[in-house]
């Protein structure tokens, strides 16, 4: 065995090529060769994994935390910066504004998470604000909540590796004008990983998560740490000055515009709904487990968000929508981003510390897409399994993921990012529309769900328990619903519109699908009908003919094996000539089937053969009607293009014809069998460890 074959089925954990079968005919081990591709698939996502093991999939809290909570910790990076944007848009004056809308987008994110504690425990099966909605404000809510959340989960992806591939370009600026393909192609690597499994992706990911959880902890102390020593660190835009584009706020535009700095604020809360989707990943007890990682989230991403924006403030950073804006700033070059500004402010720029700070900011930004790769399919999965999305997405894959729901989310995240050009700025603006809408539902739908146990009349302990979990909610969903009013208001002609109209399609195309299953469920239903009304009164065989060959013989042989009440073939007349020397020929080998000739005059083959079929039908409606058609199998790619293709058509027809079987009678070709003949005459390769075992050699 070659070295490069034990390093193949070593880098695939599985002896790929090694698998073997006995043939019952000859008592004789035959080897199974894979194909390239399966080889491929195998070294890109890893050997396939049986049900049994799904248990071994699970997540602990150390590597859940990276996998579910990735992007609310994530979201810190770019959350103050939001906020200083619309801040410049009135001038640097309006920059004092900064702490208090930090504040209180840090009073709803300790709400939300608290409300969040609470669903996970009432409904631990990994349904979320779609299931809370839908058990409790009924099956419309949760429609819409699930329109939000897949809307939401897409624009995550795409906003995350946007803003990552900003830092990294804020550290290399030539890669700006590589922007869009470096973000498709971290999209195309995100999606391998989590394709591998879920605790693959997790255990990947943890490293990366927790060297910025220190980094962006370790800046903050030493930022905060020079502050108090009489150092301030001051940022490089510091210099600068601003071209307001509102002068003379007062009012109701001085409101409207610390509201809007508010809602670009809240992204710092995208992302806490995943892990209440997730609940089902995490190891026993899953609805405990997956509380606690909220609660750690939680802190993490409060501490670093407040910790980022206190520095933000100190060093005085200056960011702005336009580059030119900024009075004296080269806007030929991408604006550096205010976590790349922190970092040169508080450890100088080209240190180790700043390097280590805009790797792993780009890192996390673009790991922070792994929750949305976890909570759309198993949000997937979940509609699926309510009929509201294709059943597909309820199926497992290899590695037990749900790969086609990756695969999707994979590919409409991807057509984002062409769309707009993998920019930030443009594609914030219609994020968290999704994310509030499903927040708001949510929690209504927890206070709903406290209201129904509290009417059973539980004892004193759990009624003080339900009525103070009732409290934490109906806070929750307050909050969340001024926020999505604010967020629709200010974002409304901003971009986030274009999430507005979605959500109404998405809403219809998913009651569509249910709909169409649910007809097509009544439709299959079988009624309580005697058994033998489910048999039909006859069985008419036909047997399609082009001309009298081998194939033809054995169609008619295996049509008559059937034992049919009625057996004819019939051929379509496109060539007299040809017709008539097929009947001779019929007549002289003295087949014992009659043979039909149907009329073609525009020499067309399908239509003829569907008529005569659905007249047979029209005058026997009770019978059953068997088409037996003769095909080639080759062995060839190009043979397939020289045969079979009017078979192709006409049985594509005569599928959609009710009451008529197609059954396809193959007829081998030498090039086939030689096909299969060379794969026999491989040598079976060995596995590893063959030689020291005694194999074969």
């Amino acid at each position: 065995m070659t070295t490069c074959t034990v390093v193949l089925s070593q880098l695939t954990g599985v002896a790929l090529l090694s698998r073997r079968y006995t043939s019952a005919a000859e008592g004789i081990p035959l080897p199974i060769v894979p194909s390239l591709g399966d080889l491929s698939k195998r070294l890109l996502i890893g050997r396939k994994l049986p049900s049994d093991r799904m248990g071994h999939t699970l997540l602990p809290k150390r590597l859940a935390l990276p996998v579910f909570a990735s992007d609310p910790l994530s979201s810190v990076t770019y959350a103050t910066q939001e906020i200083l944007v619309i801040l410049t848009l009135g001038g640097l004056a309006y920059l004092t504004f900064t702490p208090w809308v930090a504040a209180v987008v840090v009073l709803l994110l300790v709400t939300v998470v608290a409300s969040y504690r609470q669903l996970v425990r009432a409904y631990p099966t990994g349904g979320g604000d779609f299931e809370v909605a839908s058990t409790n404000l009924g099956p419309t809510a949760g429609i819409i909540v699930a329109s939000a959340l897949l809307i939401d989960y897409i624009l995550t992806v795409a906003v995350s590796v946007s803003a990552g591939v900003d830092n990294l370009i804020s550290a290399v600026p030539e890669l700006n004008e590589y922007r869009v393909p470096i973000a498709i192609g971290l999209v195309v690597l995100l999606s391998a990983m989590n394709l591998r499994g879920i605790r693959e992706s997790g255990t990947a990911f943890a490293i990366p998560t927790y060297l910025f959880i220190v980094g962006i902890g370790g800046m903050i102390v030493w930022g905060l740490g020079r502050t108090v020593f009489g150092a301030d660190p001051v940022a490089e835009s510091a210099q600068y000055d601003v071209h307001a584009e509102m002068t003379d706020l007062s009012g109701l535009a001085l409101m409207f515009l610390v509201l809007r700095a508010f809602a670009s604020g809240c992204t710092a809360l995208t992302g806490v709904e995943a892990i209440a989707n997730g609940v089902p990943a995490f190891r026993k007890p899953k609805a405990k487990n997956a509380a606690t990682t909220l609660a750690i989230m939680g802190t993490l991403s409060i501490t670093m968000f407040s910790g980022i924006t206190a520095l933000a403030v100190i060093a005085d950073v200056r960011y702005v929508e336009n580059p030119c804006d900024l009075v004296g700033f080269d806007c030929t070059q991408p604006q550096p981003t205010v976590i790349s500004q922190l970092a040169e402010a508080v450890f100088g720029a080209d240190t180790i510390p700043f390097y280590y700070i805009q790797g792993a900011a780009a890192l996390i930004l673009i790991l922070a897409a792994n929750t949305a790769f976890n909570g759309f399919p198993l949000l997937g999965s979940i509609l699926a399994q309510y009929r509201y999305a294709p059943r597909q997405l309820h199926t497992r894959g290899d590695r037990l993921v749900f790969s086609n729901g990756i695969i999707v989310l994979a590919l409409l995240a991807g057509l984002l990012i062409v769309a707009f050009d993998a920019s930030v700025t443009r594609l914030i603006q219609l994020y968290i529309v999704g994310v509030f809408t499903a927040f708001t539902f949510g929690q209504t739908g927890m206070v709903r769900h406290w209201n129904r146990l509290l009417a059973a009349g539980p004892a004193a302990p759990e009624r003080r328990q339900i009525l103070r979990s009732r409290a934490i909610n109906a806070a929750g969903a307050t909050l969340t619903g001024v926020v999505l009013v604010v967020v629709l208001i200010t974002k409304f002609t901003h971009g986030a519109w274009l999430v507005v109209a979605m959500m109404p399609l998405l809403f219809l195309l998913m009651r569509g699908i249910r709909r169409h299953y649910d007809t097509t469920s009544e439709e299959l239903a079988v009624e309580d009908w005697p058994a033998e009304s489910l048999l039909p009164s006859r069985v008419h065989a036909v047997v399609l003919v082009s001309r009298l060959h081998k194939p033809t013989v054995r169609a008619i042989a295996y049509a008559r094996a059937a034992r049919p009440d009625i057996i004819e073939a019939i051929t379509v007349d496109v060539d007299a000539d040809a017709t008539a020397a097929l009947l001779d020929e019929w007549d002289r080998h003295d087949i014992p089937v009659p043979l039909r000739v149907l009329d073609s005059p525009y020499r067309e083959i399908t239509r003829p053969v569907v008529e005569y079929v659905r007249a047979i039908r029209r005058a026997s409606p009770r019978d059953v009607v068997t088409v037996y058609v003769p095909e080639y199998v080759v062995g060839h790619w190009w043979e397939r293009l020289l045969h079979n293709q009017s078979v192709f058509w006409l049985k594509g027809r005569l599928l959609f014809t009710p009451g008529v079987m197609v059954t396809s009678v193959p007829w081998q070709l030498r090039s086939a069998a030689a096909a299969k003949a060379r794969a026999k005459a491989k040598p079976a390769p060995r596995a590893p460890g063959d030689v020291r075992r005694g194999g074969p050699r």
